[in-house]
């Protein structure tokens, strides 16, 4: 697959900084796969006595599969080429980008455009995105089809970060239990599912970590029970000028870096996509975004970075998996 050079802003990531990261132990009575991909990497963790030699080729392929469909970074893949095709004529696409655009377009309306797939433009603007183009509020936006996809300006783009890296991790579990792989727990760049049990019995347990600049270690451990997390940040994905710091997160509304934002949103849910998709919404609405993840159901935990230290706001179903 073609590989994208490490970058603030992860190739198929809308530059989350994925803070979830693996807290289990790798005792002898598991084994790793894992690899590079979308700027990131993978890592699979599975009972030792899994036959893995036939899971590498397959779930590669998977991979590249979808960063040749969905990369913005990519200007021979199919939303590289739609986003420099500036004509309104409808293109033709495939069942797995029109899932994932329709996906997507459902959460800017779910999400009263907090997430914003068209908003790469304002993105690169920031310094975190490679998507050129014409970013309007008021814009017609997109026509989707059964099998096509058409712009309401010629010069309107899609960006899929943020939702397609999810997808491409349900598409890792999809590919581990078609090959009848039960017990697992897998990383894409810091997005986690898992499914069954560590070999020890417990379930796969996962960590979110201190959002905090020049903070480490952990503030929560959550038993994902066969459910996959994602999380937004800005501790690894942007900036800080004078006394100001600059998300990777674009408020759509502002056009400007998200003010008033939690230092982190974690969101546990049944897809990687959802997790995905909505981690990157509830940041992106600001103070809003435990109002907005209690309207939608979703299961999400804020840290909010204040004063007197971290304060947590676990939203939905989130703290049924805290340990």
């Amino acid at each position: 697959m073609t590989l994208r050079r490490p970058n603030r802003r992860l190739v198929l990531a809308a530059g989350l900084a994925a803070i979830a990261a693996p807290s289990f132990a790798r005792s002898p009575a598991t084994m790793v796969l894992d690899g590079p991909a979308f700027g990131t990497g993978w890592a699979v963790t599975l009972p030792e006595q899994t036959n893995a030699a036939r899971l590498r080729p397959a779930l590669e392929a998977a991979l590249a599969r979808i960063d040749g469909l969905m990369s913005p970074w990519r200007p021979d893949s199919a939303i590289g080429r739609f986003n420099q095709a500036q004509a309104l004529d409808p293109m033709q696409i495939d069942r797995e980008l029109h899932m994932v655009i329709a996906a997507a377009l459902a959460l800017r309306t779910a999400s009263a455009g907090s997430y914003d797939p068209s908003v790469g433009p304002l993105v690169r603007r920031w310094g975190f995105g490679p998507v050129v183009g014409k970013f309007a509020a008021d814009s017609p936006g997109f026509e989707l089809t059964d099998d096509t996809l058409r712009k309401g300006h010629p010069k309107l783009t899609l960006d899929l970060c943020g939702i397609a890296k999810g997808y491409a991790l349900d598409q890792m579990v999809r590919t581990l239990e078609h090959h009848e792989v039960r017990d697992f727990v897998v990383d894409l760049g810091g997005e986690i599912a898992a499914r069954g049990h560590h070999p020890s019995g417990r379930g796969w347990h996962v960590a979110v970590e201190d959002p905090r600049l020049g903070a480490a270690g952990a503030v929560e451990v959550v038993d994902l029970g066969g459910r996959a997390i994602a999380t937004s940040g800005d501790k690894v994905n942007g900036f800080t000028l004078g006394a100001r710091r600059y998300s990777h997160i674009i408020d759509p509304g502002t056009a400007e870096p998200v003010l008033g934002s939690a230092a982190s949103v974690s969101v546990i849910a049944d897809a990687a996509m959802t997790a995905d998709g909505w981690a990157t919404a509830l940041m992106a609405a600001g103070a809003a975004g435990p109002a907005l993840a209690q309207q939608q159901g979703v299961d999400a935990l804020f840290l909010f970075n204040e004063p007197a230290g971290l304060r947590r706001v676990a939203v939905g179903r989130f703290a049924e998996h805290l340990l």
